[in-house]
């Protein structure tokens, strides 16, 4: 066999060859890019709103809609129904992820999850008139689906990427979200704003960029699931195929053995912790910056949603540029760096100056730098710390920090306004979500870590 042969081919221990590897990174990258427009042209922009405006058309006199006989305020509809998919998802993620492992086909589950949450996006099309039922149903569906494909999707980056080039390759993924998020975002605005002489009601402008995201997402998750292959890994001495007693059945009992397992790696539990309360904060400044802009500065939709824009473009250079910090700084020190950077951005949030779009584009710029770095980091960093064989049922519970906990900041923004009336008190009370994380996290010896998860210790880390 030529050396460029094996170097298709693989290694003769079994492990891919670096032409392979690459082969399949560049299609894992592309999940990134055929779904983050679902998260900032659906969630971030369009949905909200509509999917607010169809349930007041369909409220009583007092303002309320009755799903269920239940009586919801129609402006609290989109936020339930965000709440109702969280815990959906939080359902389905330790059966699917022990199913994942357990019979070693990732790839049929990521398909599955993928193209329900495609096809129910694309429905979003039919979401006029009074069907704020549909749309709730709809959004559901889509949002519990993008959580499982999501806990899947992250469940390969362990076995695509050798543990020096985890950092780099998790920064592509997000790089390559962030770049269709934007590349649509701006489709979707050219029609919305010009829907009238597209010949199209506002209405039906909003309906196409909902539906043109979940066909977008359907579209090119074909590349990844003909680049990824699934494995047969070898765990507890038999073959990841090999049957097994009610592998959909035993999903619960699979995650609690897997917290049980985690009990046995701490270093492990220690990052998921710090990871929980940082990126709470992180989600939390995304959803709540739009309703910050426009209560507290004053500002207009078209300057919010152009702030989005800014977002998504710069986190395409954010990404990268701290992937390539990672390097020679370690992904640890990298996100510490980035929290550090959070932490100034709330600062200057709270002393920003109404009615002023110029500091407050400033302000989205500094977010989109960090944003996509710190969350690639932290999702290559943890797939260190992952003992091999358990990738998604330890990316099920990665996930699952991420969605199931993620009220809490909301919380914490709502209960400051509450008590204070301010939202700047509220945005500034969200510090702590960073300074605790950045403690936590400054205190996890990653080393000691990967070497407790039995994986080999990158030269930077």
């Amino acid at each position: 066999m030529t050396a460029e042969t094996a170097d298709t081919a693989g290694r003769a221990d079994g492990t891919d060859g670096p032409a392979e590897r690459r082969r399949e990174q560049r299609g894992w990258y592309f999940y990134d890019f055929a779904c983050s427009v679902y998260s900032t042209s659906v969630i971030t922009v369009f949905l909200g709103p509509y999917l607010t405006s169809v349930a007041k058309a369909a409220a009583d006199p007092d303002g309320f809609v009755h799903p269920l006989g239940i009586p919801v305020r129609a402006g609290s509809l989109f936020a339930y129904s965000v709440s109702a998919s969280l815990v959906l998802a939080i359902v389905l993620m330790p059966v699917v992820g022990a199913a994942a492992d357990r019979t070693g086909r990732k790839k049929p589950l990521l398909a599955a999850a993928a193209y329900t949450g495609a096809a129910a996006t694309t429905a979003m099309f039919f979401l006029d008139g009074q069907r704020y039922l549909l749309g709730a149903f709809l959004l559901i569906v889509a949002n519990a689906a993008t959580a499982v494909a999501m806990m899947l999707y992250n469940a390969f980056l362990p076995q695509i990427a050798e543990p020096d080039e985890r950092d780099d390759v998790s920064s592509r993924g997000w790089a390559f979200g962030y770049t269709s998020g934007a590349l649509v975002l701006v489709l979707n605005l050219v029609l919305y704003s010009g829907h009238d002489s597209f010949g199209l009601s506002e209405s039906q402008a909003v309906r196409i960029c909902l539906a043109s995201a979940g066909l977008w997402w359907g579209v090119f998750t074909v590349i990844p699931l003909l680049r990824l292959r699934d494995r047969a890994v070898t765990r507890g001495g038999g073959p990841a195929g090999a049957p097994g007693r009610g592998a959909v059945g035993s999903g619960w009992r699979q995650l609690r053995a897997t917290l049980a397992d985690m009990r046995r790696h701490p270093l492990t539990l220690s990052f998921l912790l710090a990871y929980l309360v940082y990126n709470d904060g992180v989600q939390t400044v995304i959803s709540q910056a739009s309703v910050y802009g426009s209560e507290e500065l004053g500002l207009g939709q078209t300057t919010l949603i152009t702030a989005v824009l800014l977002v998504q473009v710069l986190a395409v250079a954010g990404a990268l540029a701290m992937g390539r910090m990672a390097r020679v700084y370690g992904a640890k020190h990298t996100i510490l760096g980035s929290l550090a950077v959070w932490t100034l951005i709330l600062l200057a949030g709270y002393f920003l100056p109404a009615g002023s779009p110029v500091f407050f584009y400033v302000l989205a710029a500094a977010i989109g730098l960090v944003l996509g770095g710190s969350q690639a980091l932290s999702r290559s960093l943890f797939s260190h710390l992952v003992p091999r064989g358990k990738e998604a049922e330890y990316f099920s519970a990665y996930e699952m920090s991420d969605r199931g906990l993620s009220w809490l900041g909301p919380l914490v923004f709502g209960l400051a306004y509450q008590l204070t009336g301010s939202y700047r008190d509220a945005i500034i009370s969200l510090v702590v979500f960073f300074v605790v994380g950045s403690v936590l996290l400054a205190r996890v010896p990653v080393r000691e870590a990967v070497v407790a998860a039995g994986n080999p210790v990158p030269e930077r880390i």
